[in-house]
């Protein structure tokens, strides 16, 4: 049976005939919005199950909006044409920047870091956030800008390399002044995800990972990072001590997960949930949740929904123009080294660091970033079928 709908470039009219339902998709990647809208839906039950008993509804209807506010920036984003989304990347990287100076200047410290922005009606927004997306973006076109000019299989030039650098070292020394440490981590595999894509040659690769551990060193030595930060690197590498101070929220969300077993305890039925054991469950804590209450299965069933989720977006890059391989692949970096990050937290896999689970953990400015990122991996693959 074929499904019809209304074609929206004609004119309205009672008597006008239906088009198939499927030319209203044609071009859009069906499965990534699907497995996406599938993680938003189980992050709303799992933000539920982890405030129910000290907010009620309260960050349930709070997420809810923020999920409607982000699948229109994720419609808005999907419509960019290939002009619109050179433009898009300078002018979100410039917004960013912008955005962490004013953080720095005038911004909100929460758990230890300053890093949000206060807006009229209580909401916060997070720059660091959308500087993912807008880096990502800008390299993407500064790798391609004269692509015409010369072999497409032909690496960037030193002079490319070294414009990214100059993107790349200012929004990473702005949010390491904050300091945040999570975010910085996640733009760093980001970059290096588009740096691989682009082809740079493997010299500038090996001289960036010396770099990066050469700047780790002097970033601890400097006294950039807060003590709380240090300790949570001392926890991880000693995980048994100071469960009651530094190792806590790990130690009871490892509880949690153990609790759950094969199939979990059941929805609202967690006990270091419903007893609120596990501080920020709802944002970074939120896997320990599913762990709890859905058991092994339900933990891997995420699992299962963000590696398809990646995979799609390497599908959209591997059929892509050159921009758009590049940006697909630095989202695709962006949500694998995010998600991987955060679930290891919650197992004790990796350090702390504060960063949400994608598409899952409470958060406006997270929220609306992805959904800005997933509706440019759908103008990408748009562009592809055009």
């Amino acid at each position: 049976m074929t499904l019809l709908a209304r074609d929206p470039r004609a004119p309205f009219s009672l008597t006008e005939p239906l088009v198939p339902l499927e030319r209203r998709t044609r071009g859009y990647d069906v499965p990534l919005a699907a497995v996406a809208l599938a993680l938003s839906f189980a992050g709303a039950v799992l933000v539920w199950a982890a405030t129910k008993q000290t907010d009620g509804t309260g960050f349930l209807y709070r997420h809810l909006l923020n999920l409607v506010l982000a699948a229109g920036l994720m419609v808005g984003a999907s419509r960019l044409n290939a002009r619109l989304l050179r433009l898009f990347g300078p002018v979100m990287y410039v917004g960013s920047l912008f955005g962490l100076v004013v953080v720095l200047v005038a911004g909100s410290t929460i758990n230890g870091a300053k890093a949000w922005i206060r807006l009229a009606g209580g909401f916060e927004l997070q720059p660091a956030e959308f500087m993912k997306l807008g880096l990502i973006v800008g390299m993407a076109v500064l790798f391609t800008r004269y692509r015409d000019d010369r072999d497409e299989d032909a690496p960037p030039t030193t002079g490319d390399v070294l414009a990214a650098a100059g993107l790349v070292a200012l929004p990473l020394g702005l949010i390491l002044l904050q300091p945040d440490l999570g975010s910085a981590m996640v733009l760093a595999c980001a970059v290096f995800g588009v740096l691989i894509a682009a082809r740079v040659p493997a010299r500038w690769i090996v001289g960036a990972l010396v770099l990066a551990a050469v700047l780790a060193v002097a970033v601890v030595e400097a006294g950039i990072l807060h003590d709380y930060q240090l300790d949570r690197f001392r926890a991880f590498m000693h995980p048994n001590t100071d469960v009651q101070g530094v190792a806590y929220n790990v130690h009871q969300a490892r509880i949690a997960i153990a609790n759950g077993g094969l199939f979990g305890t059941g929805l609202f039925a967690g006990p270091q949930t419903n007893n609120g054991f596990v501080p920020e469950q709802q944002t970074d804590f939120i896997f320990s949740v599913a762990g709890e209450e859905f058991g092994l299965l339900g933990g891997a069933v995420l699992i299962a929904l963000f590696t398809f989720l990646c995979w799609r977006g390497l599908r959209i890059a591997r059929l892509a123009d050159p921009t758009g391989r590049l940006v697909a692949v630095g989202v695709v970096g962006w949500f694998a080294f995010q998600t991987f990050q955060n679930i290891g937290m919650n197992l004790g896999l990796t350090p702390v660091t504060g960063v949400p689970l994608p598409f899952v953990s409470y958060g406006g400015s997270s929220m609306f970033a992805q959904g800005l990122a997933l509706g440019l991996l759908q103008a990408v693959h748009r562009r592809a079928f055009d």
